[in-house]
């Protein structure tokens, strides 16, 4: 990856401009579309298969009056005067009529009513101090056009003009959820960024580029989540949590590479050269926390819940856009700020040495060796070059370092007590989706839900409706005041206002009210009493009834959103072992970092309980009311914290292995490591910090938990799991932290995040000496076969030579599948191409195809230019002249066509003579020597006849 990554760096250097465009015009059209074509966030939160969500479907076709939504308005007259008199009666009926004429509106239910939607006396309050009129509404809450609610308000106001000493208010179903927006408070997140930018990079032009690059990659992914509501429903919050991922991420990623940037050019190492390492080794590492983030927030389909599984794939491309943007237009934007990249003091310090002059001649690439120029932090300085004056900052973070790694044991002891007393409150965790409550204390919806539980009882903002089929009842009044009555009879039931049947006399409903709200464990308990006595009706009565109601299916979300947390869980801690193994090949370390994950999630669940369960600091941080957690919220937040801190876990520890894998002893690569990382990763955190702590005071009920839980997790996970607890276990462990057993590192591909695969390009780049320009060069190569370990001698094949391997040979076809890229190096060196294996085998394996004569030209036919030519069935069945000519043409036409760019690459694996009749004149055939200390013999093709 860091080669792929170094060669894209160095592209989009070159290509600077052009990548600017580019993401400017892919800006543009998104923007365009969102503003012409896209629908808006909107969708309502739903689960399609649940008992609730399925009765709801059923009642849109067969009584669509009590399908949709609803809208409530509440009449509260003042202390000792009653609502039931003429004067109360009047106005009411009159707003009837204003209230049935509005778009949408199937019925009007008041206590003054008549017909189907009349009301029983519990319209009104037991004190005949307060009414309610309850307005039904065709649709979803998200669905109801502003008409409508807009004639609700305004025939709300008419109604409070006709009583002016009495208490009107609107609110309802309709009105208790808000659409989130963005506040100035947001933008208080960005220029605490930008301080901790400027503080961190020494640079105003270096502080500015990850923001402004943040930013045009926050504005690609909204634009393209609004254009793509033309075709799929999104909900309000899933732009909300995308710009807050999306703008956190996108900030750090770029600070990462920008900081790499700055570090190797003020160790001298040339401005291109520079760009293209800091992209291949923070960028590899960039990839790999962008990865982990990406795949546990499309994990959280795991719920099997479609709203989540939208609104984690939106955050998912979110962060993949940020990725993107980060390793092209950050190497693009360095190249065009060059040297101003570095403070003015940095810039004169290098211009005295020379060094700012000297570092762009091409001549001091391959005079810096690969591990002095990826490993700027060594205190002997790079060659020629002295080492970095340690900053404060350095001096700072490796005091703190010797001292969380003197006494190991007890700093991870503190810790763990620290963290274990954090995460107490989560166990008092409760779930459910957000009801006006979550509102500011002065919305009309939520005014309306406290006056209606002050003079109704709490049970009236949490209704339920039970609905089934009476179409084979005879006598479908008698039956609904039976189960009426029974319904009545069950504890938790305050009362039951409405038992009426549709118009069509087949679909009936019974209004629930039950004596505590929707949040109360009695309300859901109520539930499953309620669906506990289907047979027994059913058996009695002939008729299904479900369960179902705003409040019944926030229950049932609430519940299959408890019941995903823990398979996600266990999806998300399997995830990070594996992912940290392939990353650090080893054991300990991914048992470590996902232990202190954990650790992370209880220390952020527990303090948003403590928050917004228990009311600490409820008036600071501005929370409207205290209750159960959003419902959605543990999900998602443990989905999005597992990835952020890997992000820290790979920053920080792979420069602690990258300090080891380049020679350093344990304890010294942990010190090292961590003064080369933590003041990036203090800034990163810092920023990640602001921006979520930043949707908390005024941000929408819903994204201000999960901004908290974030802010908090990253503060946890960053400061004291990764910057404390993981060095102290770094040493406690030593040198076995990289250890892993062979088989399992054999099992796991590679993930190479700290450029050792680049480093050993950039030193074998003009490897062979003694034959710069071979096509082919092998040095003390070893294969791995059958457990036996076959030594190939020398090989140096130039321009025009064909390799010929003798099948009888044991590491004849070994090697062949090594050179096309198919096989498995266990020692030595090898190029092929120019691309040195095994880094670079999968370019290897894209550019070179294995044929025998039968399927030579499909073979060749993607032009591949490396081609092994397998001969071994040919000693049972010998090849025609017609076939010979066929190849031969074949051969020869595709060597020509390469011809112009480079030449061809052959490989043959069999008999030494019929090689020679298949390939053209023009190649001369070579042959592996059995003595090795004979590199080759050269046989040209008219001795081979």
């Amino acid at each position: 990856m860091s080669s792929a990554l170094y060669a894209l760096g160095r592209w989009a250097a070159r290509a600077k401009w052009l990548v600017l465009i580019v993401w400017i015009v892919l800006l543009t059209v998104l923007g365009v579309g969102a503003l012409t074509i896209g629908k808006g966030a909107n969708a309502p939160i739903t689960i399609p298969g649940t008992e609730a969500q399925e009765a709801i479907t059923s009642l849109s076709h067969t009584f669509p009056e009590v399908s949709g939504t609803s809208a409530s308005v509440i009449v509260v007259a003042p202390d000792g005067e009653r609502v039931d008199t003429d004067e109360y009666r009047d106005a009411v009926v009159d707003s009837i009529a204003e209230f049935e004429a509005l778009p949408g509106v199937t019925g009007v239910q008041t206590p003054f009513g008549t017909g189907d939607m009349a009301a029983a006396n519990t319209d009104i309050s037991p004190n005949g101090q307060a009414l309610l009129i309850q307005v039904q509404v065709e649709g979803d809450t998200t669905s109801v056009s502003d008409e409508t609610k807009v004639g609700i308000e305004t025939a709300t106001e008419t109604l409070g003009d006709r009583l002016p000493d009495a208490t009107v208010s609107f609110g309802g179903e309709m009105f208790s959820i808000s659409v989130p927006g963005i506040t100035i408070t947001e933008a208080v997140g960005v220029l605490i960024a930008a301080v901790v930018l400027v503080l961190t990079l020494g640079s105003f032009v270096a502080a500015g580029m990850p923001l402004l690059i943040a930013l045009i990659g926050v504005g690609v992914s909204i634009a393209g989540l609004f254009t793509v509501t033309a075709f799929v429903e999104l909900t309000s919050t899933t732009p909300m949590l995308a710009l807050m991922l999306g703008l956190a991420v996108g900030i750090d990623y770029t600070l990462f590479i920008v900081s790499r940037h700055q570090e190797q050019l003020r160790a001298g190492v040339p401005m291109r050269e520079s760009i293209a390492r800091a992209t291949a080794t923070s960028g590899s590492a960039v990839v790999f926390a962008g990865l982990t983030v990406i795949i546990a927030l499309v994990g959280l389909s795991v719920a099997g819940i479609p709203f989540l599984t939208s609104l984690g794939v939106a955050a998912a491309a979110a962060v993949g856009l940020a990725v993107l943007i980060a390793l092209t237009l950050t190497p693009a934007v360095l190249s065009m700020a060059g040297m101003r990249i570095l403070s003015r003091k940095h810039r004169r310090l290098l211009a005295a040495t020379g060094e700012a002059n000297t570092a762009q001649t091409a001549g001091e690439v391959s005079a810096l060796s690969a591990t002095d120029a990826l490993t700027t932090s060594d205190a002997s300085g790079t060659k020629g070059i002295p080492a970095p004056v340690p900053t404060r900052a350095d001096r700072f973070f490796g005091g703190w370092v010797r001292a969380v790694t003197k006494k190991p044991i007890i700093t991870v002891f503190s810790v763990l007590v620290v963290l274990g007393l954090a995460a107490l409150p989560a166990l008092q965790l409760r779930l459910a989706l957000p009801d006006a409550t979550a509102l500011e204390e002065d919305a009309p919806a939520r005014v309306t839900y406290e006056l209606t539980g002050e003079h109704f009882g709490d049970g009236y903002n949490a209704p339920l409706l039970l609905t089934g089929s009476i179409i084979s009842s005879t006598d479908p009044l008698g039956l609904l005041d039976d189960l009426k009555r029974e319904v009545e009879q069950i504890p938790g039931v305050a009362s039951v206002p409405l038992a009426t049947p549709n118009q069509g006399a087949d679909t009936a409903i019974i209004q629930v009210i039950p004596e505590e709200g929707a949040h109360a464990e009695s309300t859901t308990e109520l539930v499953q009493t309620l669906r506990d006595h289907r047979e027994e009706w059913e058996d009695r009565y002939g008729v299904t009834l479900s369960v179902t109601g705003f409040t019944a299916v926030a229950i049932d979300v609430s519940a299959m959103l408890m019941e995903a947390m823990l398979p996600f869980g266990i999806f998300v801690v399997g995830l990070s072992l594996v992912l940290l193994a392939m990353v650090f090949r080893s054991v300990w370390v991914p048992i470590k970092a996902t232990l202190g994950y954990l650790l992370s999630v209880g220390a952020a669940f527990g303090a948003v309980v403590a928050v917004f369960q228990w009311g600490w600091l409820q008036d600071a941080l501005n929370v409207h009311s205290t209750g159960p957690i959003l419902s959605f919220m543990p999900i998602i937040l443990m989905g999005v914290l597992f990835g952020l801190a890997m992000d820290y876990e790979v920053f920080l520890v792979a420069r602690m292995r990258e300090e080891y894998v380049h020679g350093g002893d344990a304890q010294r690569a942990i010190h090292r490591g961590f003064v080369g990382s933590a003041k990036v990763v203090t800034a990163a955190a810092l920023i990640m910090i602001a921006v979520f702590a930043a949707f908390v005071p005024e941000g929408d009920a819903s994204i201000k938990i999960i901004a908290l839980g974030l802010a908090v997790g990253v503060f946890v996970d960053a400061f004291v799991v990764r910057m404390t607890l993981v060095p102290a276990v770094m040493a406690l462990l030593g040198d076995r932290a990289w250890s892993m057993p062979r088989w399992m590192s054999r099992v796991l591909p590679s993930f190479d995040i700290e450029g050792e695969g680049l480093a050993r390009e950039i030193e074998h780049e003009n490897w062979p000496a003694d034959m710069p320009g071979a096509r082919i060069a092998s040095s003390e190569l070893a294969l791995q076969r059958g457990g036996s370990n076959l030594r190939t001698p020398e090989i140096r094949l130039a321009d025009h030579e064909v390799l010929v391997l003798d099948p009888r040979d044991p590491v004849s076809v070994p090697l062949a599948q090594v050179l096309s890229g198919r096989g498995s190096i266990d020692a030595g060196t090898l190029k092929v191409d120019g691309l040195l294996l095994p880094e670079r085998a999968g370019s290897l394996r894209a550019r070179a195809a294995w044929a025998d004569p039968h399927t030579l030209r499909q073979g060749i036919g993607d032009a591949p230019s490396v081609l092994v030519l397998d001969l071994r069935d040919t000693a049972l069945s010998p090849l025609g002249p017609d076939a010979i000519a066929d190849a031969r043409s074949a051969i020869a036409a595709w060597a020509t066509a390469l011809e112009g760019s480079t030449p061809p690459i052959v490989i043959v694996v069999g008999d030494l003579a019929l090689a020679s009749e298949l390939l053209p004149d023009s190649l001369t055939l070579v042959s592996l020597g059995d003595d090795s200390a004979t590199v080759y013999e050269e046989q040209s093709m008219e001795a081979a006849r």
